[in-house]
């Protein structure tokens, strides 16, 4: 059943792929180079011999792109971190952030966690995995005055915080 229902959200969203509809060259660049990009990746080898369903391998394959993008120098420890780690082989695992580069959060049930605002730049990029959990939570996300950017993906939203580009939301087949 549930591939039945990633193949319906697929084809639902088919007109939003290969960046269709992205004006901006850098939100583009992005979208094709990071969140759609099917090239083999030299660490994906690698990742074939983890045993986990297809969207855990999906997302680790996306957050090991970011990764590899972003390079960022400290993150949180989270159940991907051989897929940031094989992004990115220099980085510092901590229990707490001060400066945000690259963040990943899940929403949870009632006790969801809440964006750490004061603790973002215009160099953070925030991964909210399930966001089709609570369309009204990644909506206000959205809408905030302090997030420029937004990808959603459906099974993850992507925010940036650069608020010197124009705000704007881009729906995405991944």
């Amino acid at each position: 059943m549930n591939r039945i229902k990633r193949i319906f959200v697929w084809l639902c969203r088919l007109p939003y792929s290969c960046g269709f509809g992205i004006q901006s060259p850098t939100d583009y660049a992005f979208v094709r180079e990071v969140v759609n990009e099917h090239g083999a990746y030299y660490a994906y080898q690698q990742f074939a011999a983890f045993k986990e369903d297809s969207l855990h391998q999906k997302l680790g394959k996306l957050y090991f792109r970011l990764a590899n993008w972003r390079q960022p120098s400290e993150m949180l420890l989270d159940e991907y971190k051989p897929y940031w780690e094989a992004g990115c082989r220099n980085i510092q695992w901590k229990s707490s952030l001060d400066n945000m580069e690259l963040v990943r959060m899940k929403l949870k049930g009632d006790d969801k966690e809440r964006i750490p605002y004061n603790k973002v730049n215009n160099r953070t990029v925030l991964v909210i995995e399930d966001i089709y959990r609570d369309w009204d939570f990644w909506h206000q996300v959205e809408k905030d005055p302090r997030t420029g950017v937004t990808f959603d993906l459906y099974y993850c939203g992507i925010v940036f915080f650069d608020l010197t580009r124009h705000k704007k939301n881009y729906k995405v087949n991944f």
